[in-house]
């Protein structure tokens, strides 16, 4: 891999320099090595010319009009817990971290409604609302470091989406610096609003490639009043899967609904010590809150029963062990040569038939999978694995790979669910979508960055 970038163009680290304050600015080795990637798989390691930290709207606006002027390639970066490469530095490039920007500005209960720096923490906003009895309902399995910034720029989920969505239906407004240094303010800080083009659902899941966001207003929920959490283990992946289903069919609404194979359930075990998989071969984790949630818990668990499930109302503690054990499982399956995890989606009504082909191409390339999922809004993260790096077994992985996601699109699905996609993903980018699609694209991006230097490389195909 090759690390070799362009240095920074004559006098532009000059008038950085003079723009901003001591600290700022850094082109030491372990900066530029420590901000060269996020956990997403590396495709092609570039260290960025230089690290440098926006405290201040203002910062950020004097740091892309000598960005623009001199044509040096931004790629902004809050905690760095992407894992799509949509934070990776390219070629020559200034990465521009927003993690000092990290301040909650208002935070209104009345009108259920915070306004905070794209640094702030995602747990450290929950924390503020919850001493006024509400919550921001975004939660990605990152949610204790990831900001608010990074949740917008690639529209993060959560296990809460089941019931409460992704980041773009909690986002009401966003301040964002373009290209050339002009701060715009999109959205309203109402929840109803059809003025003009949607330019907030634009920039909401944009990777950093149109603007940089340097506010967001976003909407608050209620803290639920009551709080029931089922685990219903399965005696085979099937069933589980079917589970989903039968959970609509009885009109209930979870707001976390989760599924995990064996496999996932023996590696949870091998390294929490836990004893999942002795409780049964596959687990459907339902969480019901709200006023109705013990009514919603006793009808879940009798139409799971059904199935074959057997279901149990956990405590409080429990409750909170398992939902803590699924959330942050993804990352026991970092990728790797020997290991690759995905994020696809499909319809609902889809989700047996696509646990069932990732079991039959696993078996049939010989490669191992496991299988975790936001079962309720169908979003995936099947992990394939080999036991060693041999060649033919890395090929047969990669084959897995591809057909897994070649299977998600025939079922009437996507290539990412939620986690974007960046730099890694950008290869099947054109299996989803048509070239009249990607060509529009492409112009909005001239558009809003006519230069090309905002996250180049990422989130829309070039072609």
């Amino acid at each position: 891999m090759s690390a070799t970038n362009a240095p920074l163009p004559h006098g532009f680290e000059q008038e950085l320099l003079q723009a901003l304050r001591s600290g700022q600015l850094s082109r030491g080795a372990g900066d530029v090595k420590k901000f060269a990637s996020d956990q997403g798989p590396v495709t092609d390691y570039r260290e960025p010319a230089a690290v440098v930290w926006a405290e201040s709207v203002a910062d950020v606006q004097a740091i892309l009009r000598l960005a623009s002027r001199y044509r040096v390639p931004v790629v902004a970066r809050g905690a760095g817990t992407g894992v799509s490469g949509g934070a990776h530095a390219t070629a020559g490039c200034l990465v521009l971290c927003l993690d000092r920007m990290d301040n909650i500005l208002e935070l209104n209960p009345e009108d259920e409604v915070a306004r905070v720096e794209p640094g702030v923490i995602n747990a450290d906003l929950n924390a503020a609302a919850a001493a006024h009895g509400l919550m921001y309902a975004p939660d990605p399995a990152s949610y204790r470091i990831s900001t608010i910034g990074g949740n917008v720029a690639t529209n993060a989920g959560g296990l809460r989406c089941a019931k409460y969505g992704v980041t773009r239906d909690a986002v009401l407004a966003l301040d964002v610096v373009l290209a050339d240094g002009t701060l715009i303010h999109t959205g309203h800080r109402t929840f109803k609003g059809v003025a003009g083009y949607d330019l907030t659902g634009l920039m909401v899941g944009s990777e950093g490639t149109l603007g940089i966001v340097v506010g967001a207003t976003v909407r608050l929920k209620y803290l639920p009043t009551d709080i029931r959490t089922l685990a219903v283990f399965f005696p085979d992946m099937r069933s589980a899967t079917a589970g989903v289903l039968a959970l609509g069919k009885a009109r209930v609404q979870p707001s976390i609904l989760e599924l995990m194979d064996g496999s996932s359930l023996d590696e949870l075990d091998r390294r929490q010590g836990s004893n999942l998989a002795g409780r049964g071969s596959a687990l459907l984790l339902a969480q019901f809150d709200g006023l109705a949630a013990a009514q919603e818990a006793e009808i879940a668990s009798a139409a799971l029963a059904a199935l074959g499930g057997n279901a149990t109302l956990e405590e409080p503690g429990e409750a909170e062990r398992l939902v803590d054990l699924r959330r942050h499982n993804r990352g026991m399956d970092a990728d790797s040569e020997t290991t690759v995890g995905e994020d696809v989606a499909v319809p609902r009504s889809q989700l047996v038939h696509y646990v069932d082909a990732l079991a039959e191409m696993a078996g049939r390339h010989g490669v191992g999978v496991r299988i975790i999922a936001h079962a309720g809004d169908g979003n995936l993260h099947p992990t394939f694995w080999v036991g060693d790096a041999d060649a033919a077994k890395v090929v047969a992985l990669n084959a897995a790979l591809d057909e897994s996601i070649d299977k998600a699109l025939a079922l009437g699905g996507t290539i990412t669910g939620e986690h974007g996609v960046g730099q890694y993903k950008l290869r099947w980018l054109p299996l989803e979508q048509a070239g009249e699609v990607r060509a529009l694209q492409r112009r909005i991006k001239e558009l809003f960055d006519p230069l090309g230097i905002l996250n180049p490389g990422k989130a829309i195909a070039d072609d």
